[in-house]
């Protein structure tokens, strides 16, 4: 295979326009692409967006550069706009076919390497300068368009896959309204506590300096916010400590700790996860949360009931920030929220139905892996 620098395999499309009304309609944003889905589900803008956007033309590629760790790619499905925190590229068809491109860019073996050239601390950015000077292996196009045609086969099936753990989640939610009603509105009329009330604690992280690379034995290190971010804890999410004797709290995620992220993007900022074991080499940073429920409260209901869309939005509403910075979500604010009290026994009648609806997730979570290992097994893919 022959080796090329990423400016001799993609074009970066510079173009720019200030948006006017009707591009509100054509205007994608980095909230509307889907970690590791190619395809666009949803887009618009309830107003013009304010500030210059990327021109797109549908079948560009459309890349977060910032906070490339979320390794967000899409392909433009219509001409518009797209934000100014992404780029639009297109494949330099000498040297990789265009089909076989969208794959590369959302590829692990991209994105990876991607990631690592990222500069800033709140919000990781991609600089051109920098990525365009990295240098990746490709097969001859004869052989990208074979892998193309079996890749993009793999990529339907694991969509399907997607839809049918989408499919579950939608019934986990809905199997709540049916037990508890509305949680911001409580139409049965369930007790409530704020989270003040409910919790024996909440416990903040520390502010911790380290370094990307990987945790070695007697080592410790530092979460990062995006190991919460996507509803399941991810405990890849580090940074390794340059010295322990900066940890003066060492509070570290144990089983049954209900994790918050009080610091994220407006998307994201009150994600929360549920621990399933200790993890002692792994320290809180100051932008994740700790909640101890007393006994009136189990854990996994509050994670289902801090997970509900209706009460993301309370938290989001919550959250202060400006745009392309972090939100954040005081203390004081989140021990205002009530969250609803069903007995015990009615906790733990739903939390039997998530545990069942989370082992059909899971038999189709090994499928999706079994399937993306053949995805991955193909050209570095």
């Amino acid at each position: 295979m022959a080796k090329y620098r990423f400016e001799q395999i993609a074009i970066n499309s510079t173009e720019k326009k200030k948006p006017v009304e009707e591009d509100r309609f054509t205007y994608l944003g980095l909230e509307h692409l889907d970690s590791g889905s190619l395809k666009v589900t949803r887009f618009g803008s309830e107003v013009a967006p304010i500030g210059e956007k990327l021109v797109m033309h549908k079948g560009d590629v459309l890349f977060g550069k910032r906070r490339a760790y979320q390794k967000k790619v899409a392909i433009a499905p219509f001409d518009g706009i797209f934000s100014a925190h992404g780029m639009v590229l297109r494949p330099r068809e000498d040297v990789i076919d265009k089909s076989f491109f969208p794959l590369f860019i959302s590829s692990d073996y991209f994105l990876d390497a991607a990631i690592k050239i990222s500069v800033g601390s709140l919000s990781p950015t991609i600089n051109w300068r920098d990525l365009k000077t990295l240098e990746f292996e490709l097969p001859d196009l004869a052989t990208q368009r074979k892998l193309a045609e079996t890749l993009w086969s793999i990529n339907d099936t694991m969509e399907t896959y997607k839809k049918l753990i989408a499919a579950t989640d939608e019934l986990v939610k809905s199997q709540f309204i049916e037990m508890f009603g509305d949680p911001v509105k409580n139409p049965f009329g369930w007790p409530t506590m704020t989270l003040d009330q409910a919790t024996k604690e909440i416990v903040s992280g520390q502010c911790l300096n380290g370094d990307a690379g990987k945790l070695q034995p007697g080592q410790k290190a530092v979460l990062k916010v995006s190991a919460v971010t996507y509803g399941s804890f991810d405990a890849n999410e580090y940074k390794v400590l340059r010295d322990t004797k900066q940890i003066t709290k060492g509070i570290y995620p144990q089983k049954g700790d209900l994790l918050f992220s009080r610091a994220n993007t407006r998307e994201y900022v009150g994600a929360t996860v549920l621990i399933d074991q200790d993890y002692p080499e792994l320290m809180l940073p100051d932008k994740l949360w700790k909640l101890i429920f007393k006994h009136e409260i189990m854990p996994m209901f509050a994670k289902q009931f801090l997970s509900h869309p209706e009460i993301r939005k309370v938290l989001s509403s919550m959250a202060t920030g400006t745009s392309g910075s972090m939100y954040n979500i005081s203390m004081e604010k989140l021990k205002r929220l009530e969250i609803i009290v069903p007995n015990i026994n009615q906790q733990k009648e739903y939390i039997h139905f998530v545990e069942q609806s989370d082992k059909s997730k899971l038999l189709i979570s090994r499928l999706k892996k079994f399937i993306l290992m053949g995805y991955r097994g193909r050209g570095k893919m």
